[in-house]
């Protein structure tokens, strides 16, 4: 299931290679997958996600993100620089969507207001209001 946190940026749980296809459809230009290789099959490692996004005309991102390194500035910086590259909408995935919210929303720190990330956060259905120390 895919979540809208902004105009073009969803974040969603793990992806299959067959969903590839349909997120060129409807208009997606990237695909950013935030799922380390380590917590996943060989089915959806991310060379297999790869091939198939660029079979659909994607450009495909690997950008694992762990809990223990989350929070680090350069994984906000790597993925906003991502999403300002973007030629359309970009699809971040991962376990359940929330690193991918969690990582946009710090890469949004001093871009946008605290209330106004964390309002679109929740509406995507993920809680980040715990980061509001961090987003200014």
């Amino acid at each position: 299931m895919v979540h809208q946190v902004t105009d073009t940026y969803f974040v969603s749980p793990q992806i299959t290679p067959e969903a590839m296809a349909q997120l060129a459809e409807h208009g997606f230009s990237d695909v950013i997958c935030n799922r380390p290789d380590s917590e996943i099959g060989p089915e959806l490692q991310h060379d297999v996600m790869e091939q198939a996004a660029k079979a659909a005309g994607l450009a495909f991102h690997f950008h694992p993100l762990v809990h223990q390194s989350l929070l680090e500035t350069s994984n906000s910086e790597r993925q906003r620089d991502i999403l300002a590259h973007a030629e359309g909408k970009v699809l971040a995935y991962c376990a359940s969507g929330n690193r991918s919210s969690v990582v946009w929303a710090l890469g949004q720190a001093g871009v946008l207001p605290a209330d106004q990330i964390i309002d679109a956060a929740a509406g995507a259905g993920y809680d980040l209001s715990q980061l509001r120390p961090m987003l200014g």
